[in-house]
């Protein structure tokens, strides 16, 4: 373990770099801090860091510069995220507000993410599987053709198309609806099959194989493996920290387009609490000189979904996770009043 004074020129190391984009010197240090020893007792500092693996000395620099593991060992004592400004939280309360449907949300959030955090930012749709029943609608296109519409507690919207063996009256229509509805509202999708398989024996003879049919079209809209969908934003973000990518800034860019990478670094994250994947942490190659910032959000304590910012490891960590922080917070309110 890190004697306190060496994590304290740790920290400063790290604040000063990030900041800075300049390896750190003692000399420096000594100025900008008040650390309260000598600077050859700061110097005796930095070469045990070094020694330790928690700094390095890039080429033939006199500075030092934060490695994974430095940057690891910062993150994990960070006594708290950086809080945002009241101006900041009103513009994120009032910029997602303003969206109309889940669609919008979705993108209202990459875009705020990636401008308040200037890195890339990553928002997952809610899934399915863990999301509950809000409204199923039924409605009448033809004699023997309906539409179904499911509702989710999060707001996704699955519509599916359903031809029937023989016209269904809209008395019947009405009756299903209300019947439905009255058994799966608020309930998890795990839960509606159990709940709706008595049901086509509560209609008429004639009723029940349009009632089953029904049916057999919402289960297979819960259960389907639908695609886990995201969005991305801010890509051009990465534009500013080229030389904070070894060689060149294109097995970065190669790894955001292949959303299955993405996915999976998602749900590496907690569902609700904050997961920092740093450097070489991020098992795809081609991001191990990137750090992810990710967290659940949902309405109440259980994550829907995830969100999170990609950038270089040179990042302004306590900033950055207090405002992907903020964002998933408020996108779990819009939720729950949505």
């Amino acid at each position: 373990m890190l004697s306190e004074r060496r994590l304290e020129v740790l920290r400063a190391i790290v604040q000063d770099y990030v900041g800075t984009e300049e390896p750190v010197g003692s000399k420096a240090l000594t100025e900008r801090h008040q650390l309260g020893v000598s600077p050859a007792t700061i110097r005796n500092d930095m070469a045990a860091l070094e020694d330790e693996g928690f700094i390095a000395q890039p080429h033939t620099s006199a500075g030092r510069i934060p490695t994974d593991k430095g940057y690891r060992l910062f993150v994990d004592r960070l006594a708290g995220v950086k809080p945002l400004s009241s101006p900041e939280r009103r513009a994120i309360q009032n910029f997602l507000d303003g969206a109309v449907d889940l669609d919008d949300v979705v993108g209202r959030t990459v875009r705020l993410l990636a401008q308040l955090t200037r890195q890339v930012a990553v928002v997952q749709y809610p899934s399915l599987t863990r999301s509950t029943v809000r409204h199923v609608e039924l409605l009448a296109l033809a004699p023997a053709r309906l539409m179904l519409v499911l509702i989710t507690d999060t707001g996704r919207v699955e519509q599916r198309l359903i031809d029937c063996q023989a016209p269904f009256g809209e008395m019947s229509l009405a009756d299903l609806r209300a019947r439905l509805n009255s058994r799966v509202v608020g309930r998890r999708f795990a839960d509606v099959p159990q709940l709706v398989q008595d049901l086509p024996e509560s209609f008429e003879q004639d009723d029940r194989g349009t009632v089953s049919t029904v049916l057999s079209v919402l289960l297979e809209t819960l259960v389907e493996e639908t695609e886990e969908r995201l969005v991305i934003g801010g890509t051009a973000n990465l534009t500013r920290f080229g030389h904070d990518f070894p060689l060149t800034i294109r097995p970065v860019l190669e790894a955001l387009e292949e959303h299955v990478v993405l996915l999976k670094l998602l749900g590496e994250a907690k569902d609700s609490g904050m997961t920092v994947r740093i450097g070489h942490e991020n098992a795809h190659e081609g991001l191990t000189s990137t750090s992810v910032v990710a967290v659940g959000y949902g309405s109440g304590d259980e994550a829907v979904a995830k969100l999170g910012v990609v950038g270089p490891t040179r990042m302004d960590y306590p900033g950055t996770m207090g405002a992907v922080r903020a964002v998933a917070r408020y996108v779990g309110q819009i939720l729950a009043e949505s």
